[in-house]
């Protein structure tokens, strides 16, 4: 039986087979008549030779895509494998959102990112739930000052809640956004990458950009603003309708969280799961829950994940024997 040896030599295998092996048995099915398996940097199918070549000429398309946007999905290994590398190019440069310092593109990289940025424009308000890393609340930063660039609104809110200090920010030297530095820094890095410098320190002076502790958002009406709430796994359910019922005309607000790094002293007090319940089948709202898959940092940081998750799953478990 005819076989093809392809030696993946400089390429990063898991983000290439993708995670749980996604792009690769996206491959397997588009090619059903090839037996296709991978060992490390060895890629081996095995099969009709006229499969064969067809197969390596779109691995070669497939390793010209990863090595040109860093990224590979299930649904890029279908557009290349079924449309050629000119149609998944000409999807990738739809998936930009906007362009930020220093020549970069941020685009949405993973199906869970392009999903949130299609919701965005049929949804007001919009919940991006996932794990450390997959991108939702730069995305989300990214869709602000796309707004903002636009003049679909005038300025951009960021909160978040600040659990470690209790809320209560007072006790800290400076001004209000030297007092919440600690706690909005990550928000600050996306946005370092999108506005030059100058022109987001004028922002914040002006009040373009504004940034506020959660609780300093009681009373406020939001109206032409783009609002995202990082960290929301740290609210409450009551913070959690005090911020959303702060929404005014022409407003945009995006809920980002992680319900498996919960910071309050019991994990029941977050409101997240349950807001989003309520809210679920309301016209308006949407919610886009990120993934494994969906993480975009160092390869490593999948593995950490599900090796943590690993733990918890064994210490409920044990926790579960000695309660019967």
């Amino acid at each position: 039986m005819p076989e093809k040896i392809i030696t993946l030599e400089g390429v990063d295998q898991l983000g290439f087979y993708g995670a749980a092996n996604a792009n690769l048995k996206k491959m397997c099915e588009l090619f059903p008549k090839l037996r296709i398996v991978a060992r490390g940097s060895i890629l081996k199918a095995i099969g009709d030779e006229e499969e064969l070549i067809r197969f390596e000429g779109k691995i070669d398309e497939l390793l010209t895509y990863a090595a040109k946007y860093g990224h590979l999905s299930p649904e890029v290994v279908g557009q290349v494998f079924s449309q050629g590398l000119r149609q998944a190019e000409a999807a990738q440069e739809k998936d930009i959102i906007v362009y930020g310092n220093g020549g970069l593109i941020v685009r949405a990289r993973t199906e869970n990112q392009q999903r949130l940025v299609k919701l965005y424009d049929d949804n007001d308000l919009l919940f991006a739930v996932g794990p450390a890393g997959s991108g939702k609340t730069y995305t989300a930063i990214a869709l602000a000052v796309r707004a903002l660039k636009n003049k679909e609104v005038k300025r951009i809110i960021l909160t978040r809640p600040a659990v470690e200090a209790g809320e209560k920010l007072g006790f800290l030297p400076g001004d209000m956004k030297e007092k919440l530095d600690p706690y909005l820094q990550p928000l600050f890095d996306a946005l370092n990458d999108m506005i030059p410098p100058a022109k987001l320190q004028k922002y914040i002076d002006e009040g373009t950009v504004q940034i506020a502790p959660l609780a300093y958002m009681r009373g406020r009406t939001l109206d032409n603003a783009f609002v995202i709430l990082d960290e929301a796994q740290n609210t409450t359910l009551s913070q959690l309708k005090m911020f959303l019922t702060r929404m005014g005309r022409n407003a945009k607000f995006i809920v980002t969280g992680d319900i498996t790094q919960i910071d309050l002293p019991r994990r029941s007090d977050s409101g997240l799961v349950r807001a989003m319940e309520l809210l679920r089948n309301i016209k308006g709202i949407a919610i886009v829950e990120f993934g494994k898959q969906d993480i975009i940092r160092h390869r490593l940081v999948q593995h950490i994940i599900r090796a943590f998750e690993e733990q918890q799953e064994r210490s409920e478990e044990e926790t579960f024997r000695h309660g019967e």
